[in-house]
């Protein structure tokens, strides 16, 4: 039984969208730990390059990559341009997404450990 909240599965344009647009956003580590430093407020760009010892060139690179993809806007005040985020949610998709890779690698290290304690026992006997 499907959960009335839950969305209609995606057509395939949808899912070319979804890969263009956000997937690719989130590929690079550099661009989450962005979207996670705005998860708080807007940033300049000179406080991410601060909290991420970042270079300046990397960092408006990946702030425009964002912003083409919509995740961030852009405003500027007096002589800086402040990032925002665009929806708060993909902060809340990006901590699913940790809890679910924290849960897959722990069962990854749960049948590790369990086959290391059967290839130990079969050495005993």
């Amino acid at each position: 039984m499907r959960d009335s909240a839950r969305m209609a599965r995606p057509l395939t344009n949808e899912l070319q969208v979804l890969h263009a647009h956000i997937c690719a956003a989130l590929a690079d580590p550099t661009r989450i730990a962005i979207l996670y430093e705005l998860a708080d407020g807007p940033r300049c760009v000179g406080e991410i390059v601060a909290a991420l010892s970042l270079n300046q060139t990397t960092a408006s690179r990946h702030l425009r990559f964002l912003r083409d993809r919509g995740m961030v806007t852009a405003e500027r005040r007096a002589q800086n341009v402040y990032y925002s985020l665009v929806d708060q949610r993909v902060i809340q998709a990006l901590d699913l997404m940790r809890a679910v890779l924290a849960s897959i690698l722990s069962q990854h290290q749960a049948l590790v450990t369990e086959s290391a304690a059967r290839d130990a026992e079969l050495k005993r006997t």
